[in-house]
């Protein structure tokens, strides 16, 4: 449920009032759940829920596997890099010479593909791939769940037709491990990349952007440095929780509500950060050949049709041709 105002997550911004973070409880009735997490998917685009029923072991295991990987020395990470787009990758974020100050990991949730790729990343192969395929399964639990109480909560004939986007076989969701290294520690990942940050940028972490998938289920141990943008403009730090998961609307379901959600902007920061920061991503996404378009629900006279239609591979294609932080939805406007 929506904490009360003694537990809520208040932070104040360069706004006058406080704002309150929705904390959703996954356990609570399910018809008041799924219209509080519409509610907050509207106000927000992003909220975080407790309560998920993800065993904390599966998340400690990944947590531990995660820092055994980026522990290593960097010429043995470099050997899984660069990113293309999988793989090992330092400071560069995609194609378009957008940068950071992080390291990270990028596989795909397709069960072969990890095989493969623990091969090259970890001592223990099966280890490790055991911990990725078991935190994807958990937090696709989640992300589905969410998706059917979206779906119910806008009273969509259809309660799977959300949800099915990204549990079928072929779905093209992707699961990232960003590494954000402690102020002690920036210096050691300057040494093994000859892109030199800004000195005046050198706080970002991951710049400004929404993420184009569906939805992205977040965890992360227990280090701030994620801010959100509320819809007009201010941005919002966010505590902490290892316990908790933390869920963003994206692009896509955007253009699945017709405009009733909207994804949200969202960036880290470094500046602040004396010990290391993990989080661990699962976007999820449809198949490259699915098409993405607004639910026939959402569509009514007084609210047309905002977006044509287009496959995830479009809009995938078109998003990674851009810089970070640019807008992508205005390609796909009615």
């Amino acid at each position: 449920m929506v904490a009360s105002s003694q537990t809520s997550m208040t932070i104040r911004t360069n706004k006058t009032k406080a704002t309150r973070i929705p904390t959703i409880d996954l356990s609570m009735e399910r018809s008041e759940l799924s219209k509080l997490i519409v509610q907050a998917c509207e106000e927000y685009g992003f909220f975080k829920v407790v309560n998920h029923g993800v065993p904390k072991n599966v998340i400690l295991r990944m947590e531990e596997e995660g820092t055994e990987f980026f522990a290593k020395p960097s010429s043995e990470k470099c050997q899984v890099g660069p990113a293309t787009p999988f793989g090992y990758g330092c400071r560069n974020i995609g194609l378009n010479g957008d940068m950071g100050n992080l390291e990270y990991l990028l596989l795909h949730t397709n069960p072969l593909s990890i095989s493969q790729g623990s091969k090259i990343i970890a001592n223990d192969p099966n280890k490790f791939g055991c911990a990725v395929n078991d935190y994807i399964e958990a937090a696709k639990e989640v992300a589905a769940e969410i998706l059917d109480l979206v779906a119910e909560g806008l009273c969509v004939p259809d309660k799977f037709s959300l949800s099915n986007l990204i549990t079928d076989f072929s779905s093209d969701s992707v699961f990232r491990i960003n590494h954000y290294p402690s102020l002690n520690q920036k210096t050691e990942l300057s040494k093994h990349n000859s892109d030199q940050l800004d000195s005046n940028n050198n706080n970002i972490g991951f710049g400004e952007h929404s993420d184009p998938q569906i939805l992205t289920i977040l965890g992360s141990n227990n280090v701030s440095g994620l801010q959100i943008s509320t819809f007009n403009g201010f941005w919002i730090p966010v505590p902490s929780d290892p316990d908790a998961f933390f869920v963003i609307v994206g692009d896509s379901l955007q253009v699945l509500t017709n405009g009733r959600f909207r994804s949200v902007r969202h960036r880290v920061l470094t500046n602040t950060i004396v010990k290391a920061r993990m989080s661990m991503m699962y976007f999820a996404a449809a198949p490259l050949n699915w098409w993405i378009k607004p639910l026939p629900k959402m569509v009514t006279p007084k609210n047309p049709i905002i977006y044509k239609p287009f496959t995830w591979a479009q809009y995938k294609e078109a998003a990674y041709s851009l810089k970070l932080g640019d807008s992508r939805l205005h390609l796909f406007q009615a």
